[in-house]
């Protein structure tokens, strides 16, 4: 079952100031914005016990390659999957999954969320992005 991360209800406000970003507990995996992070931790609670979130990319999209993320059941995380556990303040850890082959594309991508009435949703900044299309969910490299 898929989760449109991008419509669920908005729990931060925009900010005047950037972000600050999170990284995994253990110091890599992707940034993560503070707002960004405050909106996956809900999400992460309405899944319920038992469910990662899996990024990743795809071929398709206006640039050639789009970005992939859906919760999914613990259980099917691969062997070779790397994975992160991020921790909020004042929400429980959660846990990101991401294949091997999609992390060469997103490596330093920085996970962003606005609940901008145009345009909001989560957004993605991907330093390895050679183009982006004008929705932000694809890119070319």
């Amino acid at each position: 079952m898929s989760t449109d991360l991008a419509t669920q209800p908005p729990s931060a406000q925009p900010s005047a100031q950037p972000a600050a970003t999170h990284t995994a507990r253990d110091g890599r995996g992707i940034l993560i914005t503070e707002p960004a992070m405050r909106q996956l931790a809900a999400l992460v609670q309405q899944q319920g016990a038992g469910k990662v979130l899996r990024v990743g990319v795809r071929s398709g999209g206006c640039s050639g390659m789009s970005y992939t993320m859906d919760f999914v059941d613990a259980g099917e995380i691969r062997d070779d999957d790397e994975r992160y556990t991020y921790e909020p303040a004042d929400c429980p850890s959660f846990e990101v999954v991401c294949d091997p082959k999609s992390l060469l594309y997103i490596y330093g991508m920085q996970l962003d969320f606005s609940s901008a009435l145009i345009g909001g949703g989560f957004n993605f900044s991907n330093p390895n992005a050679t183009q982006t299309c004008g929705c932000g969910s694809s890119f070319a490299v």
